[in-house]
């Protein structure tokens, strides 16, 4: 069973991708759709069996690389924190693949598509039943190469293509820190095993390693370095560029890639390490303020963007830091729960943008749009369930988690602690604002372009019925695990999986936060709200006054604060001068010039003057001769003796 679950979505692929002009359209649909959901079946069981009757299995398929001492089998590690990603991971791939179905209708490629997210679904699918961490990068690039290619899939866009490898590049320097933090376990540990690494873990705290001329943390500097790889892989401030141009594909692929399962890959890959990040608090405190910052850092961003599906995107960075700073904090179940209640409401907003869009005939800019609830009801209901989720909005699964998460960064009673606290608060403010700012200008007031408004039309059902299940997930996934994941009895429900020190008391203290923690979210919510009401619907007038008052704060929001622009000063341009200078001067001049190009011009001026001497006259000929007999005897009589 728990084979199938991880290859019937790449046997999928491969059927799709090698034989789609031969099964169709439909047919390549068929396949995919049927092997996911097939695999989202299987999840749920293997949910039930695992988690609740407490099952945990490795089931060992093959040795894979066995090279002197290095030993790694090719294994599924199949336990609570498994489990509950493959439900993640299977059910919203599920959901996407049938509502592609829908909104790629017009589209010439299908079964390329249909592939590509099959492929996609896999190689997340191996990286959360990893058994060592070389079998985890394999899923971890896997990933990142389907993602290029769901990015990248309207490839005649140049824009599509520019986001593609500006994610591909991006999160290249992310996996480079996580290929060293590899490295960096197989030499401190002599293994890369998980069960191996985190047994031993313990006894290497403290410990040093000598480098250059300096004693460094050997735990703090390998998790300082796997946590880089989620940085990128979790769009984190400074590596979190490539998320909002990676909008650029298809919604369907926004929905799977950036809300649910590729970036939640840094928050499961840090939980996952939860024994050695437990071993390294330095670290843990890099963890949480770079979690807090991306929090409030882009809500900031996601105030002004006029795109719905940045709005959506940059709401999921923010939501991503909260779930760092939550396990910067040791509140590791409190993360995954975040994680997990998060995919639906945030796919629910991505698919949803997406019914929106394909309503509006592909036209994303919301001040263009207006007006739509009543064209579209049932896409406005469920943009209303998926917001009030994200907002944290009682009794809606955002409200279990983000409050969760808010609680235990205060009971942290820590510097790092008060500060993602603060941080994660100011980020709820503007979360809702932006929330309903988008609700606003999207399904209320006036429409702006009449013509689109007028053909405006509900989704299919094949669209919508996806929308139904997540909703469902946005609405119950909260009230239903919150107790069994975060309570606390949380170590039943995880078991060994999530590994938390005997000194961090978190998990046991934030439910006891005083009561103005616990409602400090609410009304950070409903100030939010509050406030988008007064300036999209009472007076209209307000948002265009505000940012001509301020525009150069407005400015620096709108262009994010200017990373994209620091990124192309520092790096960008100079690493492009370099590669001109060589490549015209190294490679061109020097290389080419001395190497095959010197050599072959140097034979063709030889060849020439060699021809010359053909000149067709005997007298010249005779002349040449007497030259070569006088020469020779010449030569005779000097040393022929």
């Amino acid at each position: 069973m728990y084979a199938a679950i991880v290859f019937l979505p790449l046997i999928a692929a491969i059927v799709a991708g090698l034989f789609g002009r031969f099964l169709g359209d439909r047919g390549s649909q068929i396949v995919t759709c049927g092997a996911v959901i097939t695999s989202a079946l299987l999840s749920i069981v293997a949910f039930f069996k695992v988690v609740i009757g407490h099952q945990p299995t490795t089931v060992m398929l093959f040795d894979w690389i066995v090279a002197g001492d290095l030993q790694i089998a090719w294994a599924l590690r199949i336990d609570q924190l498994t489990s509950v990603m493959l439900i993640v991971v299977n059910v919203v791939s599920a959901v996407v693949h049938v509502y592609s179905v829908g909104y790629m209708a017009e589209d010439p490629h299908k079964p390329r598509f249909m592939a590509y997210l099959s492929l996609f679904t896999f190689a997340m699918l191996m990286l959360v039943t990893a058994d060592n961490f070389v079998q985890m990068y394999f899923g971890w690039e896997g990933v990142g190469l389907a993602s290029y290619l769901l990015i990248g899939f309207w490839y005649e866009r140049p824009s599509a293509n520019a986001a593609a490898i500006k994610a591909f590049v991006v999160n290249r320097v992310g996996d480079f820190g996580f290929a060293l933090g590899i490295f960096g376990v197989y030499l401190a540990f002599g293994s890369v095993d998980f069960a191996t690494v985190f047994k031993a873990s313990p006894d290497m705290a403290g410990k040093t390693f000598h480098f250059l001329s300096w004693d460094v943390d050997i735990m703090n500097t390998l998790c300082l370095l796997l946590f880089l790889g989620a940085m990128g892989k979790s769009a984190q401030v400074p590596l979190h560029t490539w998320l909002p141009d990676a909008m650029e594909g298809p919604t369907p692929v926004s929905a799977l890639i950036h809300a649910a399962t590729m970036v939640t890959a840094g928050v499961f890959m840090v939980a996952r390490c939860s024994p050695m990040f437990e071993m390294a608090p330095f670290a843990l405190n890099v963890v949480a303020a770079v979690g807090a910052f991306t929090a409030f850092f882009a809500a900031t961003i996601g105030l002004v963007q006029n795109d719905i599906k940045r709005v959506i995107a940059y709401s999921t960075c923010s939501q991503l830091g909260y779930m760092f700073f939550a396990a910067g904090v040791s509140a590791y179940p409190v993360a995954i729960f975040h994680l997990f209640t998060h995919a639906f409401f945030k796919a629910l907003l991505f698919l949803g943008a997406g019914s929106v869009i394909h309503a509006m005939h592909h036209e994303q800019d919301m001040r263009h749009m207006g007006g739509l609830w009543s064209k579209i009801r049932q896409t406005y209901v469920l943009m209303w369930i998926g917001s009030l989720a994200l907002a944290g909005v009682p009794f809606f699964a955002g409200y279990y988690s983000k409050d969760a998460i808010l609680e235990s960064a205060f009971a942290a009673n820590s510097g790092v602690g008060d500060f993602a606290f603060a941080m994660g608060l100011a980020a709820a403010v503007l979360t809702a604002f932006y929330s309903w700012r988008l609700i606003f200008m999207t399904f209320h007031g006036h429409p702006h372009d009449h013509h689109h408004f007028e053909a405006a039309h509900e989704s299919p059902p094949v669209m919508l019925i996806p929308l139904y299940v997540l909703a469902a997930g946005a609405v119950l996934a909260g009230i239903v695990f919150a107790g069994m994941m975060t309570g606390h009895h949380w170590q039943e429900f995880w078991g060994s999986s999530i590994y938390v020190a005997e000194n961090h008391k978190v998990m046991a203290t934030f439910h006891d936060v005083p009561l103005w923690v616990k409602l400090a979210p609410v009304a950070a919510g409903v100030l939010g709200i509050a406030v988008a009401y007064w300036m999209y619907i009472r007076d209209r007038r307000v948002p265009a006054g505000l940012a001509a008052r301020n525009e150069p704060l407005y400015r620096f929001l709108l262009n994010k604060w200017y990373f994209d622009e620091l990124y192309d000063w520092a790096l960008v341009r100079p690493a492009m001068r370099l590669g001109r200078l060589l490549w015209k001067g190294g490679d061109g001049r020097v290389i080419d010039g001395l190497g095959p190009d010197g050599v072959s011009a140097t034979v063709i001026r030889v060849t020439r003057r060699v021809v010359l001497l053909q000149t067709g006259y005997v007298y010249h000929y005779a002349f040449a001769m007497l030259i070569g007999v006088a020469a020779f005897v010449t030569w005779y009589f000097a040393v022929g003796h």
